[in-house]
Parts: C-alpha cells; structure tokens; sequence
C-alpha cells in the first residue's frame, strides 16, 4: 500500500526528506517558520551560518573541554560550538524566558555512577553561558525583562530564513 505522505511521523517518502509539508499546507498562509522543519537539519544549516558569518567569538578553551561533567571526552566535531549555539537560538526562539540553568537541565544526562544507580547531571554552565553571551553579541538574542533571554527581532529573521532555505532544500531533493 503506497501512500506517499506519511502523515503520521512528519515524514514525507515522495522527496524523501523528513519535511512537515503535510502541516505546512494545511495550516500556513505566511512564510516559513522554524517550527515547520525538522531541528537536526536547521541546525546543521544555522551552525554553518554561524561559522561562515564569523562574528561568533570561539571561546580558546573549546578544543579541551568537555560539554558537561558525566562526559568522559570532549566532542569529536571541530564545529561542535556553532552546533551547541545554533540548538541553543532554537531552544529560546521556541520558549522565551529560559535561562542558563533552564538550558543546562535541558542538555544534562545520566552520569554512569558504577555499580550505583544513575543519576541526572546538569551541562555545563560555561559552555551555554558563553554560547548565549556570543549569540547576545550577534544581536541574534537579547536578555529578557523578566530574566533569562528572549530572541530579537534580528534574530527571528535570521532563523526562518534558514527554515526557508532547508525547506526549500528539502523539496528539491
């Protein structure tokens, strides 16, 4: 039985890519958002924004360190800054008012403790808290009024238009 749109998980076999095109049909009139492509391929795009623009400050210390205290190595990636960066813009632009300790619960784990149960472990503070500072320096978030941040304008843009391109991307192949 060959139905072409599964809609179901998001997932569309007529292109081939895992697009909400079904969703973005039935309810859009406007222009495409962040909400209407899958994270993993924004983030790849948006990071490689990120790197090509070049006004994102690399901390020195990102070749050494790990991303949180449960890991045992640091990332094997060269890009994994502008990847944390990028996930970290998607996760304010979809809930404003987070803060550092919101986004550390949210990218902690479970620490292997041995024979011990495991527990959950918060990320690191640094990695995030110099992260949204770069991105606060981009102009691309802003802190919010109420604490933690908020996106910008600027940085709405610059987010759905990278939506549009994976969109547009993914309909093509």
């Amino acid at each position: 039985g060959g139905s072409s749109l599964n809609v179901s998980s998001g997932i569309n076999a007529e292109y081939g890519g895992p697009i909400k095109e079904h969703i973005y049909k039935e309810k859009h009139t406007g222009g495409v958002t962040l909400k209407d492509v899958e994270s993993h391929m924004w983030g790849k795009e948006f990071a490689a924004f990120l790197k090509k623009s070049g006004k994102l400050p690399i901390p020195k210390w990102t070749d050494i360190v790990k991303t949180a205290t449960f890991k045992e190595l640091p990332p094997k990636d060269n890009d994994w800054y502008y990847i944390r960066s990028a996930a970290l813009l998607r996760r304010v632009y979809l809930r404003q008012g987070g803060g550092c300790g919101a986004l550390r619960k949210i990218y902690g784990g479970r620490i292997n403790r041995g024979s011990a149960p495991s527990h959950h472990k918060d990320a690191s503070a640094s990695v995030i808290r110099h992260a949204l500072k770069g991105l606060e320096e981009m102009k691309l978030i802003a802190k919010h009024p109420d604490g933690g941040r908020m996106i910008t304008s600027a940085g709405r843009r610059d987010a759905d238009r990278i939506a549009s391109q994976v969109m547009s991307s993914s309909i093509v192949e």
